[in-house]
């Protein structure tokens, strides 16, 4: 197998693995995907020994769980406690209820847990993982373990427009239609290099300027949507909100003047709030969250099921829309309690009257278990990665060759044109 060419694809990597034989079974298997850099650790001291030495990181981790002295999970822990913040993937032989117990761990520990893979390992298992890897695509140290984006450099781009909105396409999960798009913020900075988004939103919200990042996140996505409009393409368009907004008295009245002066309706907009910002949600905040639904705009709980009381904000917040994390979804078809969960989940949406929403559906597998489920839409790598609007048009016409294959077998193939 052949390494992908994508810009983000490991250079090196990392393998942990007490097993010499396991090891070099990985190593073999990383060689043949083109990745040429490949240290080995064999236990986690070891590992953290290494890491500590290079003044390059590596840009993967590949864990086994099972090692003596210390073991995986804890490997994992002693990463988040020294602050190295390095994508990694775990593997076992046990069984799949205890590797992704363990990559949820990860993920609330706020590393980037991107695969748990059940050995032995195999090249696809891996590739696919690789694939979902988000690296800088400028200076590799730039955004590595530890670096900190400068509140200063952020106001600045946020004032000088390097803050771009790129759209990832939301698709009706029966007929293949697109029916929506996600605004998403992306900074490519002159001085930082490419910076993750969750670290540039962290600092805004830490340092103040996250009004200032959303005006400019919703600006450019109300002019888009208009323009599109204006080219007999509707769509409705997603904008995430922080909670740190919430508490701003006049925010149902700028939201909604901006929507107007685009010369958009309410309804075509939907706000996104996580599930975990809104666990605290009483008072003013509650307020604004009914103010908005009231003036028509569409209100999403996003990562629905990473939190503690997602039926209590269900219960109590007037969604119109119900998002189930990637963390669910992905390999779904193959982990029978995730099937478990999103059947309930989508199940009770529907009783609930909300639109359901799988995001990160990366195979077609879990596309068709989705829509065998009733899912309604979905978006993720299997469809299209975030992209500029000017890429739109393109993208359009390749998906419209692969209509057929996302539809259920019974169904016929309605034109695009009815989607607009």
């Amino acid at each position: 197998m052949s390494k992908p060419k994508r810009p983000s694809w490991p250079r090196s990597l990392l393998i942990v693995d007490d097993s010499v034989v396991q090891r070099q079974h990985a190593v073999a298997l990383c060689r043949t995907l083109g990745i040429e850099m490949i240290y080995e650790a064999g236990g986690g001291d070891e590992a953290l020994e290494l890491l500590a030495m290079l003044v390059l990181p590596p840009d993967l981790l590949i864990i086994d769980l099972e090692m003596p002295e210390m073991d995986g999970i804890e490997l994992i822990q002693q990463l988040k406690l020294r602050g190295i913040d390095i994508p990694l993937i775990v593997a076992s032989a046990r069984e799949s209820v205890l590797i992704q117990a363990v990559e949820l761990m990860g993920r609330n520990l706020g590393l980037r847990v991107i695969a748990g893979l059940q050995k032995p390992l195999d090249a696809g298992a891996i590739a696919a993982a690789c694939a979902r890897l988000e690296l800088p695509s400028g200076n590799p140290q730039r955004d590595g373990p530890g670096a900190e984006n400068p509140p200063e450099v952020l106001g600045r781009a946020i004032e000088g427009g390097q803050i771009q909105v790129h759209y990832q396409p939301k698709v009706d999960m029966q007929t293949g239609i697109v029916r929506g798009m996600e605004a998403l913020a992306r900074w490519n900075s002159p001085e930082l290099g490419s910076v993750r988004p969750d670290r540039f939103i962290a600092v805004a919200e830490r340092e103040g300027l996250i009004h200032a990042l959303t005006v400019s996140v919703l600006e450019q996505a109300l002019a888009q949507a208009a323009d599109w409009n204006a080219h007999g393409l509707r769509l409705s368009m997603a904008v995430n909100l922080s909670p740190c907004l919430l508490v701003q008295p006049q925010l149902v009245e700028n939201i909604c003047a901006r929507v107007a002066a685009h010369g958009l309706k309410t309804e075509q907009i939907v706000l996104e709030i996580t599930e975990s910002s809104v666990v605290d949600c009483m008072g003013a905040a509650l307020g604004v969250l009914s103010r908005l639904r009231l003036k028509g705009l569409g209100l999403s709980i996003d990562d629905y099921g990473t939190g503690f009381s997602s039926m209590q904000q269900l219960a109590r917040i007037p969604f119109t829309e119900l998002k189930i994390d990637r963390t669910f979804v992905h390999r779904a078809h193959e982990r029978s309690n995730h099937r478990v969960i999103l059947q309930s989940a989508l199940d009770m949406a529907q009783r609930l009257g909300l639109v359901t929403v799988a995001e990160g559906i990366e195979t077609l597998e879990d596309w068709r278990l989705l829509q065998e489920f009733g899912c309604k839409l979905g978006q993720g790598f299997l469809l299209a990665q975030p992209m500029p609007a000017g890429a739109l048009p393109r993208w359009l016409k390749t998906h419209q060759t692969r209509l057929q294959r996302l539809r259920p077998a019974a169904e016929t193939s309605p034109s695009l044109e009815s989607a607009r």
